[in-house]
């Protein structure tokens, strides 16, 4: 892929996602030691408008938080805030169905807050998390081409502990979320009377037919840059070792 691409989490740690409240009502009771989990990826695409660009408007980009094997995440999520520089009229930009993607033009590197709304049923707390937006390569190859965007991704995982019967009914066979194994004997209640009424007032939005998910990363190659990137910092730690070793044996008088 040209394109030139960053992966800003080193790891996949798992955002874990707790769930308050007791179980005085039916369709609130959870399934203790079951875990839901859904794969994210936070990112952004920046595109280079070219030289005759106005000072001011020199990239077109799009900031965003999709699943990370491109599924429909309104399952899970119900809205999404982007919280822009405030030089931006109307900063804080509101996404409430998906796919959950925000287009802007400007000329600054930023970090966008972005705050994530889950269904009722899932989960009455929301997740906060950062972006910083990447407009410029970090190693300068020569003149931008407005054809070859700049794109900053990092994944993650949003896990929920013990889920409500009416969130594991409705999303136990969704593909963009992964659930361990139930205990035997559940009979969780149909997914017509427990799941969130907003959930099916939401237009669906996969993100496998956007316009920019040719740039995407996936997984195959997210796995390989995270391998090149460890590879790569143990040659520079091998070699910046070396170097010490060459000063030591430099600095060591002669013995005749």
């Amino acid at each position: 892929m040209d394109s030139h691409v960053e992966i800003l989490s080193a790891s996949t740690p798992k955002l874990r996602i707790g769930i308050d409240g007791d179980d005085d009502k039916n369709w609130r009771r959870r399934v203790n030691g079951v875990e839901v989990s859904v794969p994210i990826v936070c990112g952004s695409i920046a595109f280079f408008r070219g030289k005759k660009a106005k000072e001011y408007r020199t990239h077109n980009w799009t900031v965003y938080v999709r699943g990370a094997t491109n599924e429909d995440l309104g399952v899970v999520v119900r809205k999404v805030i982007f919280q822009l520089h405030p030089s931006f009229k109307n900063p804080t930009r509101v996404v409430d169905s998906p796919p959950f993607t925000l287009s802007e033009c400007g000329w600054g590197e930023f970090k966008i807050d972005i705050t994530i709304f889950f269904h009722a049923d899932a989960c009455e707390r929301k997740l906060e998390l950062s972006h910083l937006l990447k407009l410029n390569p970090e190693i300068y190859s020569g003149p931008q081409s407005p054809n070859v965007p700049v794109v900053t991704e990092s994944y993650n995982e949003i896990v929920f502990p013990d889920p409500f019967e009416s969130f594991l009914s409705r999303v136990q066979n969704h593909p963009a979320v992964h659930v361990s194994k139930l205990p035997e004997g559940l009979n969780l209640p149909p997914p017509e009377v427990a799941a969130d009424e907003s959930y099916y007032k939401m237009k669906k939005g996969a993100t496998k037919d956007h316009p920019l998910s040719h740039w995407f990363l996936k997984f195959s190659d997210a796995d390989e840059l995270l391998r090149l990137t460890a590879t790569r910092q143990k040659v520079q730690a091998d070699i910046a070792e070396l170097k010490r070793q060459l000063v030591m044996v430099d600095a060591q008088p002669e013995q005749f």
